[in-house]
């Protein structure tokens, strides 16, 4: 299961519309890694000159890597960290994710990131099995 849903969320969905604001916050308290990951690269974007801002550090543990993984895997997660951060987020290998501005989507820095060239030098035989 991606994210622990609250009885009241649940009911939330089931009668129509979901709150971005709670969907967000399960997301926060369900997967924070992923979530305080994403966060910090903001941050580190909006506070710096550089044309987005990537994580190479593996996660700490499978836990974690799980989190980013299922948050970065589910379009829900990942749109909605993008709108509630926002970032476009791009992502390779097993932890490599990176934000860039939403309007740099599709352009030659985030086009290269993306890129099937960008992903195969990218590889390495530890990221084999993440």
């Amino acid at each position: 299961m991606s994210l622990d849903v609250s009885p009241q969320l649940l009911a939330e969905a089931e009668n129509g519309a979901v709150r971005e604001e709670d969907f967000m916050e399960t997301v926060r308290t369900s997967l924070p890694y992923a979530y305080d990951l994403v966060g910090r690269l903001a941050a580190e974007l909006r506070g710096g000159t550089a044309e987005f801002a990537d994580n190479q550090t593996p996660p700490p543990s499978e836990r974690e890597r799980g989190q980013l993984l299922r948050a970065l895997s589910s379009d829900a997660i990942r749109g909605g960290l993008e709108r509630h951060f926002g970032v476009a987020l791009a992502f390779q290998n097993c932890h490599r994710v990176a934000v860039f501005p939403p309007g740099a989507r599709g352009g030659e820095t985030h086009t290269r990131f993306t890129s099937a060239r960008a992903q195969i030098l990218n590889q390495s035989p530890e990221f084999r099995d993440c």
